[in-house]
């Protein structure tokens, strides 16, 4: 999930989607990286709920779902 946009603005994330999200339309997942904050939300609903985690707590889920695969 690299970008070459400055995502560290709060007013106006730059919403990235995964690289694993295909052109179907299925599961896909988009990130906002701020300097405090990473958000994650659901990229079929832009404009509901989006989770609000700290960097340690993405990193932690990062390391834990490369495991899972």
């Amino acid at each position: 999930m690299n970008s070459a946009t400055n995502t560290h603005r709060t007013d106006n994330p730059q919403w990235i989607k995964s690289s694993h999200s295909g052109s179907e339309g299925g599961n896909c997942v988009e990130v906002a990286i701020g300097r405090r904050t990473i958000r994650v939300r659901d990229s079929k609903d832009p404009h509901g709920p989006a989770l609000s985690l700290t960097p340690e707590a993405w990193t932690d889920f990062i390391h834990f779902a490369r495991q899972q695969v």
